[in-house]
């Protein structure tokens, strides 16, 4: 196999990379490293009747690459162009010059001299012709008489070919205004530096919602005592996307409008800058609590606001995240959900410090939004209320205890109450999401609608009682049951 300078330099610009050096760790340009530095190895042997461990090793990195390559393509929801998948690894990178722009700080010469020649190399990388490395390599294979995996490759390599090709022809994607094909990615500079002032640096700019995974953070920690963390980089570490996020928007809801706006007046104080609160949104259960959380987020993403959400068994955690998103440019609402606690424990405490009370403050591009079927997040037993004859005798020592139980709800705050509706709220409720679903129109009869407003309390004596969940759950099997009784929805009861 002879040796060609496109791989040599694809090597030297894979090795060359500096700040965006993590973007050469990524699992697709480790595999194409890989399979360079093979293809590119000297032969000591030349045995016509088997395949040198050489060739053997391009057989399986060949494969590793395009397995990695699908595999990113797959969870990002990316065209199939490695052109596209370099340019969404370079802007998805945590480094110190994508921090700087995030956070619109000055950002050093020397620090914009480094990250424009990278992105002349990360330029040239993706314009790295996969299908001549393709048919270099099916070239070899035929050499020892692998015709068939010779023709596969070659498949491969032209299906990638003519897919990029015809991804970057339509010029639909809006990394193209960025990255202009065949154009020196170093040009594109400030046009970088602006996407992440906009959208914020490494992971935060490729999603909206995450969960939080203290466990990550941690093993990292562990692992690289010794080192100095780039803390940005932590933090991407420390996120899983939200995969499938819920659409939900205002429009979707009914009724609760004054809880609700309470809860968009918060969000829009918090996203203009000006003094906001934490939130407790508290009720019955299926009011809509968290449904509001997830409206007011996604009303407000396309204005940098990003929602994580904690487990309350994390909440002891609370404090490293907080450090971690105080260095951030970005507006976070870390949205804790059924927040409750059997007893005031370890996690109660740090709650309840963070909130308000302790010598650490909450960042001003944070707040919390937690939901809870308890007004007052503890479990309340008897034997924790003072009795009679203590408060009789000024014993204040018997309050302690329901205090403390009190005390951490009352550091949210505004506490937003969800009370469970009435029986005609409920079924205004329910007709207001069947006309959204089609199920009832301006044409419907008043046959009609009484057939379904007695449905709908049927299935709330049934089921859950009455609640914008339960109406939901009603809509959803009217939706999609079918049958010839009940105008066409044959119902568990029938």
């Amino acid at each position: 196999m002879n040796d060609s300078n496109y791989i040599y330099t694809a090597l030297a610009d894979i090795a060359g990379l500096s700040l965006f050096a993590a973007v050469r760790e990524s699992p697709v340009l480790a595999a194409l490293r890989d399979l360079l530095e093979d293809i590119s190895e000297e032969k000591t042997e030349d045995d016509p009747f088997s395949l040198p461990d050489t060739e053997q090793d391009i057989i399986s990195d060949w494969a590793a690459f395009t397995s990695a390559f699908i595999q990113s393509l797959w969870q990002s929801g990316g065209d199939y162009s490695f052109y596209l998948t370099v340019a969404r690894l370079a802007l998805a990178d945590d480094n110190p010059y994508t921090h700087a722009a995030e956070k619109r700080q000055s950002i050093p010469p020397v620090l914009n001299a480094v990250a424009r020649t990278d992105l002349s190399r990360l330029g040239r990388i993706a314009s790295f012709e996969i299908h001549s490395m393709g048919f270099h390599i099916a070239e070899a294979l035929r050499k020892f008489g692998l015709e068939a995996g010779a023709q596969s490759i070659e498949e491969e390599s032209r299906v990638f070919y003519a897919e990029g090709k015809k991804i970057l022809a339509e010029g639909k994607d809006p990394l193209l205004a960025i990255f202009p094909e065949n154009a020196n990615w170093g040009v594109s500079l400030p046009a970088v530096t602006e996407y992440l002032r906009r959208n914020g640096a490494g992971l935060l700019n490729q999603h909206d919602s995450f969960y939080w995974i203290p466990g990550n953070t941690r093993d990292i920690q562990a692992v690289s005592a010794a080192a100095v963390f780039f803390p940005p980089a932590v933090l991407s570490l420390s996120l899983r996307p939200v995969q499938n996020p819920d659409p939900v928007r205002f429009g979707d809801l009914y009724g609760y409008g004054e809880q609700r706006s309470t809860v968009i007046a918060n969000t829009l104080r918090f996203l203009e800058g000006k003094y906001a609160n934490n939130l407790l949104l508290y009720g019955d259960r299926g009011t809509g609590k968290s449904a509001t959380v997830k409206a007011v987020f996604n009303e407000y993403a396309d204005r940098g606001l990003k929602l994580l959400e904690i487990g309350k068994s994390d909440l002891g955690y609370l404090s490293d995240l907080l450090d971690l998103l105080a260095g951030r440019s970005l507006k976070f609402i870390i949205f804790i959900d059924d927040l409750s606690f059997e007893t005031t424990d370890d996690s109660f405490r740090s709650l309840k410090a963070l909130l308000e009370g302790g010598i650490e403050c909450r960042p001003a591009n944070v707040v919390i939004y937690a939901t809870s079927n308890r007004r007052h997040l503890v479990r309340e037993r008897l034997a924790d209320r003072p009795s009679a004859e203590a408060a009789a005798s000024g014993d204040i020592r018997a309050f302690d205890t329901m205090q403390e139980q009190f005390s951490l709800a009352d550091r949210f705050g505004l506490t937003v109450i969800y009370a469970t509706p009435g029986q005609e709220d409920y079924l205004r409720i329910a007709e207001y999401i069947a006309k959204k679903r089609g199920l009832l129109s301006p044409a419907s009869t008043e046959e009609e609608r009484g057939r379904f407003r007695e449905n709908a309390l049927k299935w709330e004596k049934w089921f859950n009682g009455r609640s914008p969940r339960t109406a939901v759950q009603y809509v959803d099997w009217a939706a999609g049951a079918g049958g010839k009784e009940n105008g066409g929805i044959k119902f568990p009861w029938d």
